[in-house]
């Protein structure tokens, strides 16, 4: 049995992540932490809401005292970290609210992570191609490609 933590569990990504991962392993405990802004919907994990091992926590990511009660009541051994703020247009109106969630907040899961690293297992963080800039028309991006954000959603995805 594992404890897993998915933040931004009612996005889009996140969502359809909590549902594939409590239909496929039912024995899991899942704690899907988000903080429901303008890109989630609990009507999206509705499915599993009542699901044996499924807890919804409603918290942000920045609140470094919250996540670390959600560490303790739940002890996760592995994290799934979606949770962002997300879309270019705003990041390029608000670049505040980027630097706090996608950097402070990221930072603020990373930390806990480190001081429970003897029952922590793996951590994922999900981020976006478009920390490495534009494409083109032609080519993909590999591991070893160079970073070039080009807006404020991407740089502190980068971040």
């Amino acid at each position: 049995m594992r404890n897993i933590l998915i933040t931004g569990g009612a996005g889009f990504i996140g969502s359809n992540f909590v549902r594939y991962w409590t239909g496929r392993h039912p024995q899991d405990r899942v704690v899907n932490l988000d903080a429901l802004t303008y890109a989630a919907c609990l009507d999206n994990v509705a499915s599993v809401a009542d699901a044996p091992g499924y807890t919804f926590v409603q918290g942000d990511i920045r609140d470094a005292a919250l996540l670390e009660t959600v560490f303790a009541e739940h002890a996760p051994d592995a994290v799934m970290h979606l949770a962002a703020e997300s879309h270019v247009d705003r990041s390029i109106v608000r670049p505040d609210a980027f630097i706090q969630t996608n950097i402070v907040g990221t930072f603020n899961l990373l930390e806990l992570a480190r001081a429970n690293q003897e029952r922590l297992r793996r951590f994922h963080h999900i981020s976006t191609d478009e920390v490495f800039g534009s494409l083109g028309t032609e080519g993909s991006f590999t591991e070893e490609t160079a970073y070039r954000p080009n807006s404020p959603y991407s740089a502190s995805k980068a971040g």
